[in-house]
């Protein structure tokens, strides 16, 4: 196994540069991408379908790789089922996506572009966060 301490890192920042490039920190053009009855914006869809095809690629690589090149091992899912509380937990996400225009990766993202606007958002997704932790025990 390579150890490099700064992969994460620069993971993080090409990701959040990603998002940025794409549009995905921009409220308006997330929501305008939700509005399919409106004023529908289609550019995120680029952007979501280069993603996909982006993974698409890394699951084939993972196959054929018996252990990562920076950790010990893979962390994939383990379990499958659609629990409870994974239908509510995505519907409550999608709502605040639709009502935010933010998730929270383009919301820590837009914290270097529009410190104040994004520090509502990430304050509140922490506290929901902190909640959901206390209702879970």
């Amino acid at each position: 196994m390579i150890r490099a301490t700064g992969v994460p890192l620069a993971s993080g920042t090409l990701f959040g540069g990603g998002l940025a490039l794409g549009g995905m920190t921009d409220p308006a053009r997330v929501r305008g991408f939700l509005d399919l009855f409106g004023a529908w914006d289609p550019t995120l869809a680029f952007v979501m379908g280069g993603a996909v095809l982006v993974m698409a690629l890394a699951w084939q690589v993972q196959r054929r790789m018996q252990v990562p090149l920076f950790a010990e091992g893979f962390s994939l899912p383990e379990r499958s089922d659609l629990s409870p509380a994974l239908i509510s937990g995505a519907a409550l996400f999608g709502v605040g996506w639709g009502i935010a225009g933010l998730c929270p990766g383009p919301g820590l993202a837009a914290l270097v572009i529009e410190p104040a606007s994004a520090a509502i958002f990430v304050i509140a997704m922490l506290a929901g966060m902190g909640i959901a932790r206390l209702i879970g025990k």
